[in-house]
């Protein structure tokens, strides 16, 4: 069983990720490096080149190519619950933990990123934050077997609490 990892932007997915999978014994696998290692392009260069919907046809596929493999810890793009295939594959084989954070949390943890391209192209990044948050968030929930507010808690923390839950459905 895969140990699935959503939320937006910021709110310590690959912090988390890498931890868990230290934890757990398990490999750990950014999807946004998947794509990135397969187009050759950072994110914002692909986005720019070819478009969103571009990066979203690749997550697609690196979604359905990951999700059939077991006993890993998937760290998902924020916006891999745009498309509800990406969630079913997900949940084929994996405990989705959603995890959130506070606005002014994600702001302060990743406004200055260059990495991470606009999804808007209009609003300042706390705007398009917040937007974005409000449209995702049912998708998130609904998505998510469990959820942890890292804003309440220190990634350590965050790990133990995640991992004693996967352990509990996955006592292999």
């Amino acid at each position: 069983m895969n140990l699935v990892l959503i939320g937006y932007r910021g709110t310590g997915k690959t912090t988390v990720g890498r931890l868990l999978a230290a934890e757990l014994g398990m490999p750990y696998v950014s999807i946004d490096e998947e794509i990135v290692k397969r187009v050759a392009l950072g994110i914002p260069e692909m986005v720019g080149r070819y478009s969103w919907e571009y990066f979203r046809d690749r997550e697609e596929e690196a979604v359905a190519t990951l999700a059939g493999r077991d006993g890993q810890v998937l760290d998902t793009g924020g916006g891999v619950v745009t498309r509800p295939v990406n969630i079913e594959r997900l949940k084929k084989n994996g405990l989705v933990f959603l995890l959130e954070a506070e606005l002014s949390d994600i702001v302060a943890r990743i406004g200055s990123d260059t990495q991470r391209p606009s999804l808007t192209g209009t609003k300042s990044f706390t705007e398009e934050a917040a937007e974005v948050l409000a449209h995702r968030t049912p998708l998130y929930r609904a998505a998510a077997d469990h959820a942890v507010n890292t804003s309440a808690l220190s990634p350590e923390e965050a790990v133990r609490q995640i991992a004693a839950i996967y352990r509990q459905a996955n006592p292999h």
